[in-house]
């Protein structure tokens, strides 16, 4: 009787035993599961944000030219000037990683930003040109919008980076690959890189 009932004691332990396991191992699939689908959303988000940074700077570079031709007309002797725009600009659409992204952005604002001192030093008739004040104006837009779309891609990038950091969420996603590492900043150089490009006299 005894025999039986310690028999039957230890049956009762063990399901329970093995219950106890199942549930962790179904617990820590469903986990890692859940980690995983929340690192690909992450990695969707930042991809999403950097997408939305390329729509404004294809728009950037895609008013320059405009730009570069009307300020030709008033402004004869800053050719040089103007060189270096357009060859930033050039630089700025064959970029491709983040890094050479957000270099090449930088550039394109140093060169617009040196644009438009000199010229609102030299050439104040500028002021009267309509598609000028168009572009100008266009140029303001297109600076907020990509101000906007920075911000979002630096809030999901640091979501992603953070998630990838803590623990124990770094344990799946160092297994994920290499496209799961540790995602960049679109930073601005320095201080003075960090205003909007100055289109206003």
């Amino acid at each position: 009787m005894l025999h039986s009932l310690l028999l039957s004691t230890g049956a009762i332990v063990g399901i329970v035993v093995g219950a106890i396991v199942l549930v962790l191992v179904i617990g820590v699939i469903a986990w890692w599961i859940s980690t995983r689908n929340n690192f690909v959303r992450l990695k969707n988000n930042v991809e999403e944000g950097m997408s939305t940074i390329d729509v404004y700077l294809k728009k950037r570079f895609d008013l320059i030219p405009n730009l570069v031709e009307t300020v030709k007309g008033y402004a004869k002797h800053e050719s040089e000037t103007l060189e270096k725009v357009v060859a930033a600009r050039n630089l700025s659409m064959g970029a491709k990683t983040t890094a050479e992204k957000m270099q090449a952005a930088n550039d394109l604002s140093s060169s617009l930003r040196t644009l438009f001192t000199a010229i609102s030093e030299s050439y104040p008739q500028l002021q009267a040109n309509t598609n000028f004040l168009d572009l100008q104006q266009q140029l303001k837009r297109i600076e907020g919008e990509l101000e906007s779309a920075r911000r979002y891609y630096n809030g999901v990038v640091k979501t992603f980076n953070t998630k990838l950091e803590l623990f124990p969420a770094c344990i799946v996603g160092k297994r994920m690959g290499e496209e799961y590492g540790k995602k960049e900043y679109f930073e601005l150089d320095s201080d003075v890189e960090r205003q909007n490009v100055k289109v206003t006299f």
